[in-house]
C-alpha cells in the first residue's frame, strides 16, 4: 500500500499543524495503515450490541473468507488515493461507531432542522437506522464503548481532513460490490441540499427570481456557440454551489477522467466506456488505451476504411452485382443502431450542405420486426441499386437478424442466389467479436465489414461505424466528419471546464436536483426545429436505458428517486399536444432547444415576421409562461366570471432551461449529441449507478425466445393447445393462435404477404445477369430455401 501525502493548503494548514504538534494525534496519523487493516474486523450491521459476534469470522474479512477468495476490499478501486475518507466512512457506518452523539464537524454543522411543513408520520430509512442504534446501546458497557469509539472517530476524522493524496485523484470503483457502504442520501452534502430545498427554494417563486438581474446574469454559460440559460430553474446560485459540492463528494471529476482514459467503469460487463474516443482527433493517437490497444489509432483506421468505401460507392467505382450504381441505402438495426443514425439523417436531409451532397441518393431505416416496416422500407426501391447495411453489435439481435435475412432474401429473389449478390449488396457494422457470424452470413469481411468495439455501447454508438457508414453513404464522409468535430468540441469542454461553467455538468446536476430533490419524475425535450423531430426519441433511449436502475454500484437498493421518464416533440407541435399538462398538470422540467438561424427561412409578403421568427417567438414565450404562470388577479382583470377564474389560473413556478445555438448544422448536431450523452453520464456518476449496462432489456428477450417455441408448437400441432409459463399467457397465446390459423411458415400457403406490394419488380425490366431468375410477380420469401447455393 502506497500513500502520497502532501500538506493541505488554505484554511486547513493551521488545523494540520495542530495535529502534527500533538504527539498522540501524530502517532495516530502514523497508525492510519494499521487502522485500515483493523477496520476489517469491525462487525457487520447484524451485530447485536456486545455479543459474541466479535469473532474473527464475523467481520468483513471473515465474511470474505466464508464467501471464498476475493480481491481485497482495499483494492476494490482502480484509483484509490482517497482511502482515509473511506476508512472514516466505515467508522461512521458501523453500528458500534454511530455518529449519533458524535461531535464531528460535518455531522453537527450540517444536520438539517425538521421543517414545520414536514409530515412526521412518514418513516424515513434514516429513522429506522437511528432507532436500531438506540436499541443496541441500552446497556452501560455498550454505551461506554460507544463513547470511546466516538473519540477515536473524531481523531481519525481530524487526521483524515488533514491528509490529501496525488492531485486529481479520488475513489473510482472498477468494482466489486460491498455491503459496507452508506447511502448517498445519508451524506452531509445531500442533507444540505434537502435543507436548502425546504428552507429556501420552497419559499421562492420563479416569477420573483426572474426579476433578480444579478441572479439572472449568473445563471447562464456559453461555449463554442452553445448558449445555456438555466435561470428558469428553481434554484439560486447557492443551489449550484451545493450541487457542485455533492458532485465533488461523488468524485465526479475523477469519474469523468476515468471514462475518457479507458478505465473499465462498466464493471458489470468488465468494459471501458469510450464513445468519446470515436470522435477524438488524430493527434490524440497514443493517448487512450483499452486492454493494451491504442483505441484512437483503431478508430482512425476504421474511419479511413469507411471513407474509402463510401467515397467508392458514391463515385461509382464500387457497384452492385449487375453493375448498377448503388443509390439506395437501407440501414437495418434497432435501438441504438437505429435511433441515433435516423436522428442525424433527419437533421441533414434539410441542412443545405446535406441537401446538395445527397442528390440522387436515398436512405431508409428498417428497425421493427413488424412486416409492415419491411413493406414500407422496400417500397419502390430497385434491389439492383440498393445497398443493405446490417447494424448489430453482436450480430445476434433477434429483430435485426430476422430483418437482415429478409433483406437478403429480397436481393436473392431479384438477382439469384449467387454468393456475390450478398457480397456486393450487403455490408455489416458489428463488433470485432462477431466476425465469424458476419462471415457465416455471407458478407465480404475484407472490404465490407466495418468494425466497432465492445467499449462502444449501442446507445452511444452514433459516432462509430453505426452512424458513419449510412450517413457517409448518403451525405458524404466530409459531412459526417463535421458532426464528429462538433461532438469533440463538447468532449473537450466537458473534460476540462469547471463545474459551474460546464454545460453537460450543469445540465446533469440540474437533472439530479429536479428528480431527486424536487421530485419531478419526468422531463421533456422540446426542439424548436422540425429537423430535430427524432432527437427526443434518441434522448429517451440514451437516458432511460442508461439511468433506469434501482441499485447503486455497491449493490444497495437506492432510497432516492433516479431515472426520469423522458419524452418530447418539436415545437410548436408539442404546444398543441401535451403543453396543457406542462402548464396546469404535474410539473415536468423542460429543455427548450432553439437556433438563431433557420436551415430554411421563409418571409411571406404581407407578414411582419419571418416564419422562423414566428417559431422562435414561441421558443421564448413558453418558458416564461411556465415560470410565471397567471395569477387569479390577472384573470379577473380580463373580465372572467368569478366561478371560472380558478379554471384559468396558472400557478407557474415550473422549471425549464434554454439551449440556443447559431444554426442546425452537422457540427451543431454533434454538439447536441455530446451534451446529452454527457448529461446522462453526469447524473449516473452523481447517483452512483452504472449508466452503461442495460440488463433490464435482457429478460424480455429471453422470455420472447420461449414464447417463439410455444408459437412453433402451436403452428405445428394445431390440435394441441399450447402451455405457457402462466395461465394468463397461455390463454392469450391460444387465442392468438386460434384466430390466426392462416399464417404459417409453409411456402405453399398463399396467406403470406409479399415483401412489398409496390416492389420495383412491378415495372417492366429484363434481368441482365445470367444467374438472375425472372423477376417474380409476387414474393413468398423462400428463394433458394433461404440458403446460399
Amino acid at each position: 500500500m502506497r500513500f502520497s501525502i502532501r500538506r493541505p493548503t488554505n484554511a486547513s494548514n493551521h488545523h494540520d499543524a495542530n495535529i502534527l504538534n500533538n504527539p498522540s494525534k501524530a502517532l495516530l496519523k502514523m497508525m492510519i495503515p494499521t487502522i485500515l487493516v483493523l477496520s476489517w474486523f469491525i462487525p457487520d450491521y447484524s451485530v447485536d450490541g456486545l455479543t459474541s459476534n466479535w469473532s474473527f469470522t464475523s467481520g468483513r474479512l471473515g465474511r470474505r473468507i466464508r464467501q471464498g477468495p476475493h480481491i481485497s476490499h482495499l483494492h476494490d478501486y482502480r484509483v484509490f488515493p482517497a482511502r482515509i475518507p473511506y476508512v472514516r466512512h466505515h467508522f461512521t457506518q458501523c453500528p458500534l461507531y454511530s455518529t449519533t452523539e458524535s461531535s464531528s464537524t460535518d455531522n453537527k454543522k450540517y444536520e438539517p432542522e425538521k421543517s414545520h411543513e414536514e409530515d412526521t408520520s412518514i418513516t424515513q430509512p434514516s429513522d429506522i437506522v437511528d432507532r436500531d442504534r438506540q436499541q443496541k446501546f441500552q446497556n452501560p458497557v455498550s454505551k461506554q464503548l460507544h463513547h470511546i469509539a466516538n473519540r477515536i472517530h473524531q481523531d481519525v476524522s481530524h487526521v483524515a481532513e488533514g491528509l490529501a493524496f496525488d492531485a486529481g485523484a479520488a475513489i473510482v470503483e472498477t468494482h466489486k460490490p460491498s455491503k459496507n457502504v452508506s447511502y448517498l442520501s445519508s451524506s452531509p452534502q445531500w442533507k444540505r441540499l434537502v435543507d436548502h430545498r425546504d428552507k429556501v427554494i420552497h419559499k421562492l417563486h420563479l416569477r420573483d427570481l426572474l426579476k433578480d438581474r444579478t441572479r439572472s446574469d449568473q445563471l447562464f454559460v456559453e461555449h463554442d456557440g452553445v448558449y445555456l440559460d438555466y435561470s428558469r430553474q428553481q434554484i439560486t446560485v447557492e443551489t449550484i454551489d451545493l450541487l457542485s459540492s455533492l458532485a465533488t463528494r461523488q468524485n465526479l471529476r475523477a469519474k469523468i477522467n476515468a471514462m475518457f482514459e479507458g478505465e473499465k467503469i462498466n464493471f458489470t460487463e468488465d468494459r471501458a466506456v469510450l464513445h468519446t474516443a470515436l470522435r477524438a482527433k488524430k493527434d490524440q493517437i497514443g493517448t487512450v488505451f483499452s486492454d493494451g490497444e491504442d483505441v484512437v489509432k483503431q478508430v482512425h483506421e476504421m474511419l479511413d476504411h469507411i471513407k474509402y468505401f463510401t467515397e467508392g460507392v458514391r463515385s461509382g467505382e464500387i457497384r452492385g452485382y449487375t453493375g448498377k450504381h448503388l443509390r439506395n441505402i437501407i440501414s437495418v438495426g434497432i435501438g441504438g443502431s437505429y435511433l441515433g443514425p435516423e436522428f442525424l439523417h433527419e437533421v441533414l436531409k434539410t441542412e443545405p450542405e446535406g441537401v446538395n451532397s445527397s442528390l440522387g441518393y436515398s436512405l431508409r431505416f428498417l428497425s421493427n420486426v413488424d412486416p409492415v416496416d419491411v413493406e414500407r422500407t422496400c417500397s419502390e426501391l430497385d434491389p439492383e441499386e440498393t445497398l443493405i447495411v446490417i447494424v448489430s453489435k453482436t450480430f445476434t439481435t433477434a429483430e435485426t437478424m430476422l430483418n437482415a435475412r429478409t433483406m437478403r432474401q429480397w436481393l436473392w429473389d431479384f438477382m439469384g442466389d449467387d454468393p456475390e449478390v450478398v457480397r456486393k449488396h450487403m455490408v455489416a457494422c458489428s463488433s470485432v467479436s462477431s466476425t465469424n457470424l458476419v462471415v457465416d452470413f455471407g458478407i465480404n469481411t475484407e472490404e465490407n465489414f466495418f468494425r466497432f468495439w465492445d467499449w462502444v455501447g449501442g446507445r452511444y454508438s452514433l459516432c462509430s461505424s453505426v452512424g458513419a457508414v449510412p450517413i457517409s453513404l448518403m451525405y458524404g464522409f466530409d459531412v459526417f466528419q463535421k458532426f464528429l468535430d462538433g461532438a469533440n468540441s463538447i468532449d473537450k469542454h466537458f473534460s476540462s471546464a469547471p463545474f459551474n461553467e460546464n454545460i453537460p455538468v450543469l445540465m446533469g446536476m440540474l437533472g439530479v436536483w429536479n428528480m431527486s430533490f424536487m421530485g419531478y419524475c419526468a422531463r421533456t425535450t422540446l426542439p424548436y426545429a422540425e429537423a430535430l423531430l427524432k432527437l427526443p426519441a434518441h434522448i429517451q433511449q440514451l437516458d432511460m436505458e442508461s439511468n433506469g436502475k434501482y441499485v447503486t454500484r455497491d449493490g444497495l437498493e437506492i432510497d432516492y428517486p433516479v431515472g426520469e421518464i423522458d419524452f418530447g416533440e418539436p415545437g410548436t407541435n408539442g404546444q398543441h399536444s401535451f403543453f396543457q399538462l406542462l402548464h396546469m398538470g404535474q410539473v415536468v422540467p423542460c429543455d427548450f432547444i432553439g437556433f438563431v438561424t433557420s436551415q430554411h427561412d421563409l418571409f411571406i409578403d404581407g407578414e411582419n415576421l419571418s416564419s422562423h421568427d414566428e417559431l422562435m417567438a414561441n421558443f421564448f414565450a413558453q418558458p416564461d409562461a411556465l415560470a410565471n404562470g397567471k395569477t387569479s388577479d390577472a384573470v379577473r382583470a380580463e373580465g372572467v366570471r368569478d366561478d371560472l377564474v380558478i379554471h384559468r389560473t396558472f400557478h407557474g413556478n415550473r422549471p425549464s432551461l434554454s439551449l440556443l445555438l447559431p444554426k442546425l448544422t452537422a457540427y451543431a448536431t454533434g454538439q447536441l449529441l455530446a451534451i446529452y450523452e454527457h448529461r446522462t453520464a453526469v447524473q449516473g456518476f452523481i447517483w452512483d449507478i452504472n449508466s452503461f449496462d442495460q440488463w433490464g432489456v435482457e429478460l424480455g428477450k429471453q422470455l420472447a425466445s420461449k414464447i417463439k417455441d410455444n408459437l412453433f408448437d402451436g403452428r405445428s400441432n394445431p390440435d394441441q393447445p399450447v402451455r405457457a409459463s402462466n395461465p394468463s399467457t397461455t390463454r392469450l397465446l391460444n387465442y392468438y393462435i386460434n384466430n390466426s390459423r392462416d399464417t404459417t411458415c409453409d411456402a405453399t400457403n398463399s396467406g403470406l404477404t409479399t415483401v412489398t406490394t409496390k416492389t420495383y419488380g412491378d415495372t417492366k425490366r429484363t434481368a441482365k445477369s445470367m444467374n438472375a431468375r425472372p423477376i417474380p410477380s409476387r414474393h413468398d420469401l423462400t428463394g433458394k430455401n433461404g440458403k446460399l447455393s
